[in-house]
């Protein structure tokens, strides 16, 4: 028997929902530190 179309778009969003393509978002501090000891160095 087929799944219903609920249960089959509750898993698509589910599945959708769980992803972390690129990792966490970083601050806008964490990424002005980086920038600063990057850009120290020269």
């Amino acid at each position: 028997m087929t799944t219903s179309k609920r249960r089959r778009e509750n898993a698509w969003h589910q599945r959708k929902h769980s992803q972390r393509p690129h990792g966490k978002i970083k601050s806008m501090d964490e990424l002005a530190a980086e920038y600063d000891q990057e850009h120290s160095k020269s």
